[in-house]
């Protein structure tokens, strides 16, 4: 038996150093954790259960014979983030560079069928070459196998990838396909294909971290959520992100322990200009009426046009989505839309209650947006709100002008409750460009042209540039004091806690892709 336990322990010993000491030491000095230091991080202490350590390649080609290590270069398991399962993989570089085989596919997508019977978030930390290329097919097999059970997972667990280092290929679908995607600064970078690829094809020259790098995809492409400045900082973001979330789609996230008071805020009076051509920052408004240091932004430097993150009120979990005066002046467009649309899904079938802040004058015009498609992207978000049944409030604090009033939450797509300002502004288009059009003749035939256009604007504005037309059809059902605005949210989603709706009968929709 002592020889047994002894075997047992060598090929334990093996499986931890993965590829060995000096790949191990190559990985610290790029800045980078190992897979095995990233997941003892990450978990409670001491929670993390191994499966499939002793699990080896089976290709004999090329001389991979000769080449076997315990694990084949992936880290699977379960653990506890503050005492929640969670089911994890962390792909180990320092193993034929991470790369994925048809065992390391199999290791992962068994703890994926895990989580999906016991209704607990699956994280996969990537940072692997690719597919293996010495067993072809077999590892593009691999990955399919992944790709399918992330879209049967989806909308059913919470699935989030750290990208900590390469994921190129057709590795990247899969992070595209989970919930949330987060890179780390100057150390990952995903694309379909790599920089030597696009010189051969298009004669571009391009760096890695140009074509992508955690700042491409956070701030051109979209694709990635979050970035953090080192692995450390990665993991961080998992946990409190998972904070916000419920463990699967029949659960609501766990409510926080809160002292609440009269909850005034008298700051939020003046954060809004009288002056509604001047910008002002949303996410102060937003700092004003949650709960204190509970945001969480999601997409924080793309298409900064549109907030979005999670937030708590009262202790409880919400997704807020916000318009932003301080670019382009909160008009929604092609990549905002987008963003808002997908944030908003993601809440809905997790159960987290939505809170919208409207300051909108309107799609952004111009050929750029329509030649992309501002028509069927600005649908999805229209097509998300819509589809949405948790809880939803929305909140108009300066301009709803046009479609995109309609869009952002409207009573007409379902809002439960909608409240603005005093100072809302809800119309077809601003005073001036309304007076221009219904005023044409009686201006341009006056003696002072540029005066009547000011004394039909001010007309214009008296009638309809505020919340009380809204108010009196009841597409508005409070206008509130902004200081009153925290206690009215409060007691909306208090109210709204237990609602249900009826669905259509349906296999699916058609969101307008």
């Amino acid at each position: 038996m002592k020889t047994k336990i002894e075997k047992l322990q060598e090929l334990q010993s093996l499986a931890h150093v993965g590829g060995g000491q000096k790949r191990i030491d190559t990985q610290h000095k790029k800045g980078k954790l190992t897979a095995r230091e990233r997941i003892e991080y990450l978990l409670d202490e001491a929670s993390f259960e191994e499966i499939g350590m002793l699990v080896t390649h089976r290709t004999t080609d090329f001389g991979m014979d000769k080449e076997i290590y315990p694990g084949d270069g992936v880290v699977t398991g379960y653990g506890t983030i503050n005492g929640r399962l969670v089911y994890i993989f962390a792909q180990d570089f320092t193993v034929f560079g991470g790369a994925l085989s048809e065992t390391h596919a199999e290791k992962i997508c068994k703890v994926m069928d895990m989580a999906l019977k016991m209704g607990a978030p699956m994280i996969g930390l990537n940072d692997s070459g690719g597919a293996r290329i010495q067993e072809g097919v077999r590892s593009l097999g691999g990955y399919a196998d992944i790709f399918y059970r992330n879209v049967q997972a989806s909308g059913v667990i919470p699935q989030i990838s750290a990208i900590m280092g390469p994921c190129a290929g057709g590795a990247v679908y899969s992070p595209a396909m989970t919930d949330f995607t987060m890179m780390v600064q100057g150390s990952s970078y995903m694309f379909v294909t790599g920089p030597s690829v696009v010189k051969t094809v298009t004669n571009e020259e391009v760096t890695a971290e140009e074509l992508g790098g955690a700042s491409t995809h956070s701030t051109k492409s979209g694709v990635a959520h979050t970035t953090a400045s080192n692995d450390i900082e990665c993991l961080e973001d998992i946990k409190k992100l998972l904070s916000y979330l419920p463990q699967n789609n029949k659960e609501k996230a766990a409510d926080l322990a809160v002292d609440l008071d009269q909850e005034y805020r008298e700051n939020l009076e003046d954060l809004v200009p009288t002056n509604a051509n001047k910008p002002y920052d949303m996410k102060k408004v937003i700092e004003q009426i949650i709960d204190q240091d509970s945001f969480f932004e999601i997409h924080k430097d793309f298409a900064e046009n549109i907030v979005v993150g999670f937030a708590r009120l009262g202790g409880k979990s919400v997704g807020i989505v916000a318009n932003n005066p301080m670019f382009l002046a909160g008009c929604l467009d092609v990549n905002s839309s987008i963003k808002a649309a997908r944030f908003t899904r993601f809440c809905d079938a997790f159960n987290i209650p939505l809170l919208v802040l409207v300051d909108v004058p309107g799609f952004l015009p111009g050929t750029d947006q329509e030649w992309n498609g501002i028509i069927v992207h600005g649908a999805k978000l229209l097509y998300a709100l819509s589809e949405a049944s948790v809880p939803k409030v929305t909140l108009i604090t300066r301009k709803a002008y046009g479609g995109a009033y309609d869009v952002m939450n409207s009573k007409h797509i379902g809002a439960d409750m909608n409240f603005a300002w005093p100072n809302a502004e809800i119309a077809v288009m601003g005073a001036k460009g309304a007076s221009e059009i219904i005023f044409k003749k009686e201006i341009s035939e006056a003696q002072d042209p540029q005066a009547k256009l000011a004394e039909k604007e001010a007309e214009y504005a008296e009638k309809f540039a505020n919340p009380y037309r809204a108010a009196q059809r009841g597409f508005i059902d409070e206008v509130i004091l902004p200081q009153d605005t925290r206690r009215k949210l409060l007691k909306a989603f208090s109210m709204l806690e237990n609602k249900e709706i009826t669905l259509p009968n349906r296999k699916h929709g058609n969101i307008p892709l």
